[in-house]
């Protein structure tokens, strides 16, 4: 008679599977149970796997330099060229087809950002030169197109739905080797605060996820794209069982910016925020934990126009449900400049509905030749306290320098910040040029990484 009791199927399928571990012979693993085949991912992983590419990048890295070359007098004396000193790199990654016609493919912005030639390989073996469309390296997001015909595209799934304990499929190029899939559960959900990328809210995994596996499809049992395989835990350089993908609402999100403008043109709500604590939370006589306080708002910003003010708390976007900061900080940089967005917000207890529109950062940047000859070669922008980009010091960024200009040679480079100027505090570029102003030589305070220093300049 035949068993209709799907637990002693499961059961007959685990005491298999422990046969297997505990080194008993594969042929006593039966094939079939009640004449029925045991399950297996294989139907799906033979159309899913179509829609996931190999990535082979070559580019050109600047190689560091003894810090005394940074003088002009030593590399004069010593006769070193201005230029840099490169050497060429080799990488491998994964990617995920997700637009057949036109050829577009996901992948991580680590996997080609500084790519000079990108070779993407199918599964059926042909092999195409890419090219970039897009790069976001905030977000770690990047899209690339093949010439190529006959692709497989890849469903994609709302990653919304997805619930702690979901069985997850890993797919990419680990170690080079080819084309894996390893297999796992959703962990977590919303990680975000590991300080990995600018904008982070991963899906945390334990199918194996392994160097070459960067740009990979992360998906679920129906073979619908979920995430992009995007970094890892790995004390000792492999997986111990803790990986992280991006979610595909905010990849594809992300995709429409870069295929439309190449970038991603982030605007601000013009907020600092921090996460509402318990302590917070009964401070201000609540009984919810979830959401983040509005500490400080900015002034002509779309949160002051909206009438938003420092402890309000922010509980919902765009009917999504706020957990923390950081969600705030996801959900904006989502946006689009001149967008709408509606919160829901409690204010002194009440709750009510504002609606702001993005706004254009106001990030005014100027060639620093214009400010004093010595500064020619850098990029200069002021640096401020906006939301949830906190910083100890404000000052003048340099935002990008030229190797062998002027700048470079007197000492700048590319992240410092000027707090001082003359022995007077700038904090915005009026400030700078006025400091410096009819000066034969300049006396700059310098913030670098996490010391300060002074550099004269004549």
């Amino acid at each position: 008679m035949k068993n209709k009791n799907p637990s002693s199927f499961y059961a007959l399928f685990l005491a298999g599977l422990l046969l297997i571990t505990h080194g008993q012979a594969f042929s006593a693993f039966p094939l079939t149970v009640d004449n029925k085949p045991l399950p297996s991912l294989a139907p799906m992983l033979e159309k899913t796997t179509l829609a996931v590419v190999n990535i082979a990048t070559r580019g050109h890295v600047q190689v560091k330099e003894n810090p005394l070359l940074n003088d002009p007098f030593f590399r004069r004396f010593f006769d070193v060229p201005n230029r840099p000193r490169t050497r060429k790199t080799q990488s491998l990654g994964s990617g995920v087809i997700v637009d057949a016609k036109k050829g577009y493919i996901l992948t991580n912005n680590h996997v080609v950002g500084k790519a000079d030639e990108i070779t993407v390989t199918l599964r059926d073996g042909r092999s195409f030169e890419a090219k970039i469309v897009g790069t976001d390296p905030e977000s770690d997001i990047a899209v690339i197109q093949i010439p190529a015909e006959q692709l497989q595209d890849i469903p994609v799934a709302n990653s919304d739905q997805l619930r702690v304990g979901d069985f997850v499929v890993a797919i990419g190029n680990p170690f080079g080797l080819g084309q894996t899939v390893t297999s796992g559960i959703v962990s977590a959900l919303s990680r975000s605060g590991l300080g990995i990328e600018g904008y982070e809210d991963f899906i945390q995994t334990d199918a194996s996820i392994n160097p070459g596996n960067s740009g990979g499809a992360l998906v679920n049992l129906r073979g619908e794209l979920v995430g992009i395989n995007t970094a890892i835990i790995a004390p000792g350089g492999g997986n111990v069982g803790i990986g992280f993908a991006i979610p595909t609402n905010m990849a594809m999100s992300l995709m429409s910016h870069l295929v439309t403008h190449g970038e991603v043109n982030r605007g601000r709500l013009g907020v600092a925020v921090q996460d509402l604590t318990p302590d917070l939370a009964k401070a201000f006589g609540l009984k919810n934990h979830h959401g983040a306080v509005i500490t400080q708002i900015l002034k002509g910003s779309p949160a002051e126009k909206a009438d938003l003010k420092p402890g309000d708390i922010i509980i919902s976007i765009n009917d999504k449900k706020i957990k923390n900061g950081t969600s705030i900080r996801n959900a904006v940089g989502l946006l689009r400049i001149g967008d709408s967005v509606s919160m829901e917000v409690l204010h002194k207890g009440q709750q009510k509905t504002v609606t702001a529109i993005i706004a254009e950062k106001k990030s005014i940047k100027i060639s620093g030749r214009k400010v004093h000859p010595a500064l020619t070669g850098a990029e200069l922008a002021a640096v401020t306290k906006e939301a949830n980009r906190p910083i100890d010091v404000e000052g003048i960024r340099v935002e990008a320098i030229n190797v062998g200009s002027p700048a470079w040679q007197n000492g700048l480079k590319k992240g410092d910040i000027i707090a001082m100027a003359n022995r007077r505090p700038v904090k915005t570029l009026q400030e700078l040029a006025d400091a410096v102003h009819g000066s034969k030589s300049l006396l700059l305070n310098i913030q670098r990484n996490n010391g300060a220093f002074f550099l004269v300049i004549r």
